[in-house]
């Protein structure tokens, strides 16, 4: 492989590790109150949650180029105030990937939290721990599988992020260039389909591994043989 497509590599890394970082806490977060709390909209929450997994790519870019751009209510915000730009960088190609993986993550974290026995909660509590104690010393640790196999689906699903990212973020070399964009940027060259076979072998590898890890957590959560894959 070469420098550039090394470079490539090491861009759709970071981007992917960062998304997944950023999104772990979020996704955690709407998993506990989509899983442990019924109020009124929490379907619509539930809907909105999941609505990156129905809606083409391109309509999630727009409406981050809307929300998060120059001119949008946020990206205005953070642009005047913080010095932060997200188009046309990197941590924007960060977002995207972040958005279009919130939802795998959202619902492996959150079917391991329905696992959960509520009265292994309940025992805490009258033990006399409190509801924060209960959560870092029972829920937590017991959901903890259900984070990983999240984490790894989210990862999966970030290293492939494509039509998000082109909207939102472009497609600029050595700066928004990820994986995918790479491979339909190779497509479009003549002469390019050696480089596309090297770039899509890694991307297969990668994504994968991904599912075989999370796989691997999920039958292990469930007490299943970890080594039966």
């Amino acid at each position: 492989m070469s420098p550039a497509e090394w470079q490539i590599v090491a861009l759709s890394l970071r981007v992917t590790l960062i998304a997944v970082a950023m999104t772990l806490p979020v996704a955690y977060g709407l998993a506990w109150v989509l899983a442990r709390n019924r109020f009124p909209g929490r379907f619509l929450l539930d809907a909105l949650v999941h609505l990156p997994l129905v809606l083409p790519p391109v309509v999630t870019g727009y409406v981050l180029l809307l929300t998060f751009g120059r001119n949008g209510p946020i990206g205005a915000f953070l642009e005047q105030t913080l010095g932060i730009s997200l188009v046309f960088h990197w941590t924007g190609a960060a977002l995207a990937a972040a958005v279009m993986a919130l939802p795998l993550m959202v619902r492996a974290m959150r079917l391991s939290i329905e696992a959960v026995d509520r009265k292994l909660v309940d025992a805490a509590r009258t033990l006399g721990a409190g509801r924060l104690r209960a959560f870092f010393t029972v829920t937590l640790p017991l959901s903890l599988p259900g984070i990983l196999a999240g984490g790894v689906l989210g990862f999966a699903r970030a290293i492939g992020e494509f039509g998000a990212t082109i909207t939102f973020a472009a497609n600029i070399p050595g700066e928004t260039r990820t994986l995918p964009l790479a491979i339909y940027t190779k497509l479009q060259l003549p002469g390019g389909e050696i480089a596309v076979a090297r770039l899509a072998i890694i991307a297969v590898i990668l994504s994968l591994g991904a599912l075989i890890l999370s796989e691997w957590l999920v039958r292990r959560s469930a007490g299943k043989d970890a080594h039966v894959l």
